[in-house]
């Protein structure tokens, strides 16, 4: 990668307004896990809430001042994915293969959080997206063309080991490392906090990848879905209510952790 580009990456890293609008992301980021969690909790006992980014976002926008509030967080979100788009550009690793590593990383990130913003947009402007709806007409169309079922299959793979990966450095709070948590009771505290939402959300990436799975081994599109149909599939097991209410914990866990994250993310 050209120096220029690198240099002129490094010096938009250290930009104050954009690093003071990336924290705002993680509290942004937070918030809306602590909604899904609160609506899986809902969900584990009654059945009935949309428990993933978009029912989060339509939670926001049926509040006082949703509108304003749905503007704000895109904004947010937005500057969040592009500090990590710039870092994974001004990335100071020596191994080649290291930085590589952590350079996707960075930018998968950055699509994620893009992402997050476009539906917060899509919201406020009146939409109601429905991602298990998207993932099952996806699936329905890759179904349908020479080597469709594998590549599902493919996906549902990849989403499987990242969720794995989130597994990992949960158990190992490997999270640590980007973040400067305080010393004593209090960073132990936040840490476990951490510990609990990265496992939690691990495990549900694990369910939707599962099902994209079992729709490409049936050639049904049906079974497909994002974290909203991961939910329910985790609620029909045994013991799915108090499964389901676990994973709203891990959520709540995950949210409050991200906003600690904001206030002690090495950026």
């Amino acid at each position: 990668m050209p120096r220029s580009v690198k240099s002129a990456a490094r010096s938009a890293e250290a930009s104050t307004p954009l690093r003071v609008l990336a924290r705002g992301g993680y509290v942004a980021n937070g918030l809306i896990h602590v909604i899904v969690g609160v609506i899986a909790l809902a969900v584990a006992w009654s059945g009935r809430g949309e428990t993933d980014q978009a029912g989060a976002f339509a939670a926001i926008a049926a509040a006082p001042l949703g509108f304003a509030g749905l503007w704000a967080l895109a904004v947010l979100l937005w500057a969040l994915g592009v500090y990590h788009a710039i870092h994974g550009v001004a990335l100071r690793i020596e191994s080649r293969a290291k930085r590589w590593r952590r350079r996707l990383a960075e930018w998968g990130q950055a699509v994620l959080f893009l992402g997050m913003g476009v539906i917060a947009t899509a919201v406020a402007l009146g939409a109601r997206p429905n991602p298990d709806k998207s993932a099952e007409d996806a699936s329905r169309d890759l179904l349908t063309i020479p080597g469709g079922p594998l590549l599902l299959a493919l996906a549902g793979v990849a989403i499987g080991v990242s969720g794995v990966v989130w597994i990992v450095m949960g158990a190992r709070r490997s999270y640590r490392e980007r973040v400067a948590l305080p010393s004593g009771s209090a960073g132990h505290a936040i840490s476990s906090l951490g510990a609990v939402g990265f496992v939690s959300k691990g495990v549900a990436l694990l369910v939707v990848g599962a099902l994209l799975m079992i729709a490409a081994f049936l050639h049904d599109p049906d079974p497909a879905g994002g974290l909203d149909a991961a939910i329910e599939s985790i609620r029909t097991l045994p013991f799915g209510p108090v499964l389901v209410t676990a994973v709203g914990i891990g959520f709540l866990a995950y949210g409050v952790f991200c906003g600690f994250r904001a206030r002690y993310a090495r950026l």
